[in-house]
């Protein structure tokens, strides 16, 4: 790249976002021209989105701080096809009123972390419902199909991954690749957008809109991905006993939000401090840096920055002072009673083997019913495994209701 690369490739690459880049050395020059419109799409397939969308998320924020225009494409058409990349079976369908009402969740969301507007810099939400539910078929496929090469479509990581293991790809979801190229030709067309983000399972759909951009509209266009996001165990983000964990304070609060956080596994610290706090990088890499029972207020400060990005700053200040209070007030120290266990081990059979519980099949009635909380958070499966990720300053907490709790160490 140049040496006058421009803010953006220059703190993304710093930062940590930057994977794949269809021509680098362009890109950075139209960036450094002025502002360049950006877009990722997200379908709309529950009513918020969560922690697996946040690097994306945070990717857009990047580009509207350095002076560029975030373009945040809900996918109310192409969620009706649903995105067969690196899935083991086709979405459930969804009806036009509940695509729907996923947008209005999924919109506030967004709302925490870009500024709206019509300025230069200011995001848009845009639907590719607008193109795609007007499209009539023979003239999209005589206009649009010819420039997809089956042969290579048949390449592709999402469609390959479900034919090398025998597993049903329906002509439907075939057909995405080819929408969501087409959402990128009439984005450029019609708004001037010239650069579409995503996760690296999308860089070939990305290339093939690139391609597309250039022979149906002649206009040039460029292509970036972000690195597979998981955690240094090789679990997949965003993912924990819990279940999902939501961006929407109505799915999962703040405190819980911020318990997720602290959580992190040492090795992580780092790399997420870049990528999901805003903090110079120069305290990202000492916080980064440390070691032993010091790397804790790393995850404390990496807890409460992102808490605050999303909740905002009194939100993020009254769970950091909950948990203050709960693990370091005595309550998580030596008064509760403990347990050490080789892990992983399921959530049941701990509490088995604490006399918590006298069945696995009160373990499940109980979770079930909201009574089973991991670090605070609420476990819906009693067969959900404790790993040594959970572990905060060498135990992870298990409570039932609100009185009893039992702290859990690895054998």
């Amino acid at each position: 790249m140049s040496a006058e690369q421009s803010d953006f490739l220059r703190a993304a690459q710093e930062r940590g976002f930057l994977h794949q880049v269809t021509d680098a050395a362009a890109l950075d020059a139209r960036l450094r021209a002025g502002p360049v419109a950006g877009y990722i799409g997200f379908d709309c397939t529950a009513d918020s989105l969560h922690v697996g969308s946040l690097m994306q998320i945070m990717l857009l924020r990047l580009m509207q701080r350095t002076g560029h225009k975030p373009v945040v494409l809900m996918g109310g058409g192409t969620t009706k096809v649903g995105d067969p990349s690196f899935r083991d079976e086709a979405r459930p369908l969804l009806d036009d009123a509940a695509i729907e009402r996923n947008k209005a969740g999924i919109r506030k969301v967004f709302d925490a972390f870009l500024t709206f507007g019509g300025g230069a810099t200011d995001a848009i939400m845009l639907d590719n419902a607008e193109w795609l539910d007007e499209l009539r078929y023979i003239p999209f496929l005589r206009e649009v199909g010819r420039h997809f090469s089956v042969n290579r479509m048949l390449t592709m990581d999402s469609v390959k991954l479900r034919l090398d293991r025998e597993q049903n790809l329906t002509f439907l979801e075939f057909n995405y690749m080819l929408l969501q190229s087409y959402d990128f030709s009439e984005l450029q067309r019609r708004y001037g957008v010239a650069l579409q983000m995503g996760g690296s399972d999308q860089w070939g759909n990305i290339v093939m809109g690139v391609e597309l951009c250039r022979r149906m509209n002649g206009a040039e266009a460029f292509g970036m991905t972000t690195p597979l996001l998981t955690t240094a165990s090789g679990a997949k983000m965003g993912k924990t006993a819990a279940g999902a964990v939501w961006l929407s304070a109505e799915k999962l609060s703040p405190y819980e939000y911020w318990q997720f956080w602290r959580n992190t596994e040492d090795a992580d610290v780092g790399r997420f401090l870049g990528l999901f706090t805003e903090l110079p990088m120069a305290e990202v890499r000492r916080l980064g840096a440390l070691a032993g029972a010091e790397i804790n207020e790393a995850k404390k400060v990496l807890a409460t920055e992102a808490t605050r990005l999303l909740h905002g700053a009194e939100a993020a200040a009254t769970a950091a002072e909950t948990a203050r209070r709960a693990f370091e007030e005595g309550e998580a120290a030596e008064s509760l009673p403990s347990l050490t266990h080789a892990l992983p081990a399921a959530i049941a059979d701990l509490l088995l083997a604490a006399d918590f519980v006298k069945s696995k099949g009160e373990a499940r009635r109980l979770a079930q019913q909201n009574g089973i909380r991991l670090n605070d958070a609420p476990v819906t499966d009693a067969l959900a495994e404790v790993t040594s990720a959970d572990l905060r300053d060498g135990a992870a907490k298990l409570s039932l209701g609100r009185k009893r709790h039992l702290l859990v160490r690895a054998a």
